[in-house]
């Protein structure tokens, strides 16, 4: 018997019978009994707000049927708890009603229906399933080394991230969805998950992702079009071959005015162009060839036509600084928008080595490939809004980064039809901002075969998903935690292909138990799972395909955002909803599922021969999934000041490659499976000089991501917060969700209005910035000065020194980069190990060790006595203070020492430097920022400082000469500003440790 039928012959019993004449009730006493039985049950399984309530229980026959109200459904079902519910349950009923099938609805389910399938162990018939038939994938990267097979290839995912900035028409002003709180702004802060972690996940899986908001911070954007438009440095060219090039029947997109207001849809303002396919002979080719106005990374779009005979694989190729990259893109699907191909680092200026080029080569002769346009970057919004009642008053944009925008400005960018991002026809922006997404996903799956019924991009979405973050405090340090919500009963409640809705409460149920499972195996074993709500949310209900509305935490409680503001949180968080998405549509297609795999460490470079080096790392083992094991990996290389290759596939952990002389080579590597590849390792860089004065050993001891440093004042709770002047914490390359610092501290201060939001108030001056973080990438900067002092030099991780894979006997001088390395918490502390030690105790070993044979070493970092001597997160030790005074000659004079952001030399007889340099002491997009760097103090007669901070006088750095020599400095070397500074100090630390 089908599960649904199973289910309607007992909703068939209830509704349908003659009660009156047949039905009895159980006693109110007793539902009363089972009512405190299910809400104790509930309460031990989620963060239950209310007691579950039994709205009915009745006797029919031998059976008992209880039916509970929705409270009840909140309960993440397994196997285990039905069986104990039904068990204690039959021990609460009258004796007379022993042997007497139950069965417990809620939700309109039984509660045993209400398993999400991937969780059971008992095979069952199975309802049908959302699985829309596989096609040829919208976009496909033919140039990746490696495509998987168990994850999420051929699929198609509609994913956004909350809330935008949006036009007031009531103030005739711009302004946030939300108020600014702990450092952020709803409208930006879930982008912090979406953009940096979930979306790459999802694409390494193989998955086609589609955003309904601009995917690129980048403030730079440039438009290349057949038609002439606004950019008039940047060209559209075509070359003819076979097939001859000739202008499409239909509309299509131009760039004709800077900004656009109303409804003005910019794909009906132009033409395309189109050329049948072919399979050999002279192609036929689309050139466009930007003008880019500054050297950077840039996100790349293309737009064409979906015509009658469209071609599935329509080549695109892309020139870049790492080379060439191809995409096929199948044309059938997406025509009339921007499609998304990747994000590629471009050279500043119009060359040949910089465009994007359309083949009508194909493996399918005889179609039809189409030209339009392509964007190159994010941009800054150009939809200008006023209300529709002051016909008078100027049009407005929001003046910030398109990135900032809500979904229903890029959809007008984008092409959507108006009654797609303004079902209020222009009069409230903010309903039509959380309405459009809706929208949008069944405008992407019009005329596929998810949704034939309805126009739109013939894109077969398989899933959507909603990341927000939710509202409400505590006036304690306890966790708010997440909440998923599913729709079930619009459109009938069935999908169009006749599936019930029901895959919706499954898909949350899935996602919610993997991350909050993830948070507490990891970081806090206290974090609330909250309810999942069947509600009638626009962005729940009205989209035809299975989604989920995702409250992951709090946005405005403070034990919250501890966590939330820390990017390996994001990490786990983002990860988490990756696996609980692949684990879904795994199910639905009945398909095995792998898990990509984490990234590798213990990474080094070495010499084995002149002009030979070799790569090792080891993999890392998921101790939160076992399918997760790296079968092969790939190595990226990048030459001199270029960007990464398209990689290379290797079977094993190592990797031999040849180099050139007086050039930086720089490597990254990532782990592949059958589920996907995982994120990147650092970057390690070598270089070897043609008259080498020697090799220099770079260790990149600085691998630290963190939250701003925070507080709870002991001897009075209600004051709180963050400390950026302290340290601001370190995002994981940049953060784009950063507002300001905190300025309220008082936990008794109430939320006013979003500009006056009470504790968690946060300044606003940096909301349209995206600010440097650590980018892993420190030893080319480092060794391009080693370089042109003549000296040859290599690189590892700290990791790899601590662990006894590197020796660093082997070399005369080493170079140990320690940026912003601090001990640090995770969230409140006391639960998850304490992280990223300036030199843990296996570095600390092999520092003695070498410098006892004579070792020079170089050490800088901001944080290179504090960590050790007074860090706020750990209480010093005699052994760590010792290793500083005794093995590398300094100690702490001053933690938090400077703010100015300028070092002078100090003549001490070493004459390391003459004058003065500046670093980065302000959040910028450049370098992370060092904001609080310390100062140190000599403890030898032969140490001496050599460097002080200019604005009081305290040292910044100091050199040691005795059996060994040793410079360590409070100044991070790679946060210098000036190039020529950097190169002359790297210079003469060199000289210094050369000379005798």
């Amino acid at each position: 018997m089908k599960l649904n039928i199973y289910i309607f012959s007992f909703l068939f019993i209830f509704f349908c019978l003659p009660h009156q004449a047949e039905a009895q009730q159980i006693s109110k006493a007793v539902q009363l009994n089972i009512s405190d039985y299910l809400t104790k049950i509930g309460t031990r399984e989620i963060a239950l707000k209310h007691p579950i309530k039994i709205k009915s229980a009745r006797v029919i026959g031998k059976k008992v049927i209880i039916t509970a109200d929705d409270n009840c459904a909140y309960i993440p079902f397994r196997e285990k708890n039905v069986a104990e519910i039904y068990h204690g349950v039959k021990e609460l009923l009258p004796t007379k009603y022993a042997g007497y099938n139950v069965t417990i609805i809620t939700n309109k389910r039984t509660i045993e229906s209400l398993i999400p399938i991937p969780f059971r162990t008992k095979k069952i018939a199975e309802n049908k399933l959302f699985a829309p038939a596989p096609t040829t994938p919208l976009v496909t990267n033919i140039s990746k080394a490696y495509q998987p097979t168990l994850g999420l290839r051929n699929r198609h995912l509609a994913i956004w991230q909350s809330h935008g900035r949006y036009f007031n028409q009531r103030k005739q002003c711009w302004e946030w969805q939300r108020g600014r709180l702990f450092e952020t702004v709803e409208d930006l802060y879930t982008q912090s998950y979406v953009l940096p972690f979930l979306i790459p996940m999802l694409e390494n899986a193989g998955a086609n992702v589609l955003l309904p908001r601009e995917r690129d911070v980048n403030t730079v954007e440039v438009i290349i079009d057949n038609d002439e438009g606004v950019d008039k440095n940047s060209t559209y060219t075509e070359t003819s071959g076979t097939e001859k090039w000739k202008t499409g029947a239909e509309d299509g997109f131009a760039h004709k005015r800077d900004l656009y207001i109303e409804f003005e849809n910019p794909f009906h303002e132009g033409t395309y162009r189109q050329v049948q396919t072919v399979s050999g002979g002279k192609e036929s080719k689309a050139i466009w060839t930007p003008h880019i106005p500054k050297e950077g990374e840039y996100a790349v779009y293309v737009a064409y036509k979906t015509v009658p005979n469209s071609s599935k694989d329509a080549l695109y190729s892309i020139y870049h600084k790492g080379g060439i990259t191809q995409f096929k893109v199948n044309q059938q699907m997406g025509g009339g928008t921007w499609i998304y191909l990747g994000t590629f680092h471009f050279d500043q200026g119009k060359s040949d080595r910089t465009k994007i080029i359309l083949s009508n080569i194909s493996s399918t002769p005889g179609t039809v490939v189409t030209a339009d346009a392509v964007k190159i970057g994010g941009g800054v919004g150009n939809i200008a809004r006023r209300s529709k009642s002051k016909k008078t008053a100027d049009y407005i944009t929001s003046g910030y980064p398109r990135f900032c925008e809500g979904s229903r400005y890029w959809l007008q960018w984008a092409g959507a039809p108006d009654s797609i991002y303004s079902e209020s026809q222009g009069d409230n922006d903010y309903s039509d901002d959380f309405k459009s997404r809706g929208h949008w996903v069944n405008y992407l799956a019009g005329g596929s075969s998810v949704l034939h019924k309805q126009d739109g991009l013939h894109i077969p979405i398989n899933m959507a998903f909603a990341l927000h973050s939710d509202a409400g405090l505590t006036d304690n340090d306890s966790i708010i935690g997440s909440l998923g919500i599913y729709q079930t009963s619009s459109w009938g409640g069935k999908y169009e292909n006749g599936a019930d809705r029901y895959p919706g409460h499954d898909l949350v149920d899935i996602i919610q138990t993997q991350v909050v499972n993830d948070i507490r195996k990891t970081y806090e074993p206290l974090w609330s799972r909250r309810e999942m709500w069947n509600k009638t949310y626009h962005e729940a209900r009205f989209p035809y395909v299975p989604t989920m509305l995702f409250e992951l935490l709090s946005h405005q409680n403070f034990a919250d955002m501890r966590y939330g503001l820390d990017p390996r949180f994001r990490f786990t968080v983002s990860r988490a909803i990756y696996k609980g998405m692949l684990q879904f549509l795994c199910w639905q297609y009945h398909q095995k599922y792998v898990v990509q795999p984490l990234p590798v460490d213990n990474f080094e470079i070495f010499m084995s021969g002149e002009t030979e080096v070799e790569l090792r790392w080891q993999p890392v083992n998921d101790p939160l999934e076992p399918t997760a094991k790296p079968e092969q990996y790939i190595v990226y290389k990048r030459l001199s000041n270029g960007a990464f290759d398209n990689g290379t596939l290797v079977g094993t952990n190592t990797y031999k490659i040849s180099i050139p002389k007086n050039m930086i080579c720089s490597f990254k590597v990532t782990a592949v499976n059958k589920g996907g590849e995982s994120f990147p390792s650092e970057v390690l860089s070598v270089g070897k000089a043609a008259n080498s004065k020697g090799t220099v050993l770079i260790v990149n001891g600085f691998d630290r991501i963190s939250a701003p440093a925070d507080f709870v004042d002991p001897n009075d709770p209600n004051h709180a917060g963050f400390l950026d002047h302290e340290d601001h914490g370190v995002p994981y390359l940049k953060d784009i969700s950063y507002t300001g610092k905190m300025n309220d501290f008082d936990r008794t201060s109430e939320f006013i209005s979003n500009d006056n939001t009470g504790f968690g108030n946060s300044e606003s001056d940096y909301e349209t910035k995206v600010i440097a973080g650590n980018t892993f990438d420190y030893p080319a900067l480092h060794g391009s000065s080693i370089l042109k002092a003549g000296y040859s030099f290599i690189s590892c991780s700290n990791e790899a020194v601590s662990n006894k894979h590197v020796s660093l006997n082997n070399y005369k001088i080493v170079d140990l980069i320690l940026g912003k390395q601090y001990r640090t918490k995770m969230g409140r502390g006391n639960v998850y190990p304490i992280e990223f030690a300036t030199f843990d105790k296996g570095l600390q070993a092999a520092v003695t060790n070498y410098v006892a044979q004579g070792g020079n070493i170089f050490v800088s970092g901001a944080f290179v006595a504090s960590d050790l001597w007074n860090n706020r997160n750990i209480q010093p030790s005699m052994t760590d203070m010792q290793f500083t005074q005794n093995v590398l000659k300094y100690k702490l004079e001053k933690s938090n020492a400077a703010h100015n952001g300028q070092v002078k030399a100090e003549k001490s007889g070493y004459n390391l430097f003459n004058g003065t340099f500046t670093y980065y002491n302000t959040l910028n997009n450049q370098s992370y920022i060092v904001e609080a760097p310390d100062a140190i103090t000599p403890t030898d007669k032969n140490s001496k400082v050599v460097l002080r901070y200019s604005e009081n006088n305290l040292g910044a750095g100091i050199a040691y000469q005795g059996t060994y020599k040793t410079v360590v400095w409070g100044i991070p070397f790679e946060s210098i500003r000036e190039i020529e500074n950097r190169n002359i100090l790297m210079h003469n630390i060199l000289n210094f440790f050369s000379a005798n």
